[in-house]
Formats: C-alpha cells, structure tokens, sequence
C-alpha cells in the first residue's frame, strides 16, 4: 500500500490540471515554389528565450507594463521547443533543403546550422506581439559567410485572448523562419 500512494498522488495531480493549452501553431504553408538556399542540409539549434517567456504560462503585458499570466491557460510545448520545432518544419516546407531540429539526426553534418536567441518575446499592451533578438549563422565548411543577423518583428493581435496571443506567435515565428530563409537563398 505505501507504494500505491506515491502513484495515487500522482494521478490525483495530474487529473487536476485541467487548464487549456494552447499551440504555437504555424499557418499552412501556401507558397507553390520553395525558395532556393545556398545549402542542402540545415541544423536549427535549441530557441534561447528569455526566462519569462519560456515559462508554461502565457504572458501579456498589463497598462503599467507589467507581464502578468493570464488566468487558466498555459502553452501546449514548452515555448523554446515549440519555436525550434516550428522553424525546422516551416523551412522544410518552405526551401529546398533539408531541415530538422537539433540533435541532428543524419550521420553526415549539417552544413549550416542557425542559432536564434530571442531577447524579447511578449504579448504588449499597444495589441501586438513583439518577437526580437537575433540569429547566427554557422557553417564549418564554409559553405555560407557566417554571420549575425538582427531581427525585429512586431505581429497585430487579433485579439487580447489565449488564442489570440497564441496566433501572433505563430504568425511572427512564421516571418522569423521567413527572414533565416531569405538570408539563407540563392
């Protein structure tokens, strides 16, 4: 029996969390042609956000400037994961090369692979969601110039809600994946 309780617990626990998640989701890709890249393999190394906005709680920014959660609602994934996840699968589906998240998962190296630290991701009180930081890129053969790449993105919310604020992510890691990719082409 004392070994049955831990896992009662457990369970107790985890049938209590019943609050919403909400999915950092990618809007389908609609483009007919994928953009040309100057590599055939690319490695999207793990998002760093900023600690706020790694948390399971989605944030927005009150009148007075302070992130405070939103009652009741909490990311789907982890945010860094989802971001890293859902830049892998947009340049895929968008480029020519193939594309995953680290770890790599092929025996040869990727050719390049791009590193994006984000130092502002947050839903603001003037009903946008405000994505910045920047991204490097490597290349040990030297297949591309490495460099650092600045990016500033200011998405409109459709609305000031859970799903509103979880739209806009997606939307602005969407045009993220856009500008890696533009930096990437031919």
């Amino acid at each position: 029996m004392t070994r049955l309780l831990p896992l009662l617990l457990l369970s107790l626990a985890a049938c209590g969390d019943t609050d919403p998640r909400y999915l950092m989701a990618s809007a389908p890709a609609t483009e007919v042609s994928r953009v040309s890249l100057r590599v055939t393999t690319l490695e999207i190394r793990q998002v760093t956000l900023p600690a706020y906005a790694n948390d399971e709680l989605l944030l927005r920014e009150g009148a007075d400037g302070a992130l405070t959660p939103i009652e009741g609602a909490l990311w789907a994934d982890t945010p860094a994961r989802a971001m890293t996840q859902q830049i892998a699968d947009r340049l895929s589906a968008t480029t020519t090369a193939q594309v995953a998240a680290e770890p790599w998962p092929l025996a040869r190296p990727a050719q390049v692979e791009v590193d994006v630290r984000v130092s502002q991701m947050a839903s603001r009180a003037d009903g946008k969601l405000h994505l910045a930081g920047q991204f490097a890129v490597s290349s040990f053969d030297q297949v591309v110039r490495e460099r650092i790449v600045p990016f500033a993105i200011a998405v409109p919310l459709a609305s000031d809600t859970p799903a509103g604020i979880a739209a806009a992510s997606g939307r602005a890691v969407d045009q993220l994946a856009g500008q890696i990719a533009a930096s990437l082409a031919r």
